[in-house]
């Protein structure tokens, strides 16, 4: 079985939007449109987003993003992995790679927002050590929102 690899990468790539968009028409399927919490491509290309890609043979798997809120904090977006690729610890290479980079930037913690309706996502934050916490940033009090939150210790 070839290797899962991650790396950042710019976005802006065909094998990414495809992703995307079937991070869109997932969450569309679960969630009424002021649930949705997504962020374009344009947002996803500025200096303070790392990019990150997840490869399997050369073929893009998996996608997500860590904004840096300038505040000590970044948050999770875009957490993507292509339901073919799904088994193959795809997300938790995902999930490890961004807090390296938070780390490395020296952040203090790492905050995320997912839905309730999404149990393989919430159960791979808790298993990664992020608690639940109240809302944070711009976001709303929403009863389909789960907020979450992991400290970041700094790269040695």
């Amino acid at each position: 079985m070839p290797a899962v690899t991650i790396a950042l990468e710019t976005p802006r790539q065909a094998e990414v939007l495809r992703l995307l968009e079937l991070s869109d028409a997932y969450a569309a399927s679960l969630y009424p449109p002021e649930s949705n919490h997504m962020v374009d491509l344009s947002s996803l290309e500025k200096p303070e987003v790392s990019f990150f890609v997840a490869r399997r043979d050369g073929d893009i798997v998996g996608c997500c993003a860590l904004v840096d809120a300038g505040d000590g904090t970044a948050e999770i977006k875009r957490m993507f992995v292509d339901p073919e690729a799904r088994g193959l610890r795809v997300g938790k290479l995902l999930l490890q790679a961004l807090e390296a980079r938070a780390a490395q930037l020296g952040l203090a913690a790492i905050r995320l927002e997912t839905g309730i309706y999404q149990p393989e996502a919430i159960g791979l934050y808790k298993a990664a050590g992020y608690a639940e916490r109240p809302p944070f940033a711009d976001y709303q009090p929403d009863p389909l929102s789960l907020f979450m939150e992991k400290s970041v210790r700094a790269a040695a």
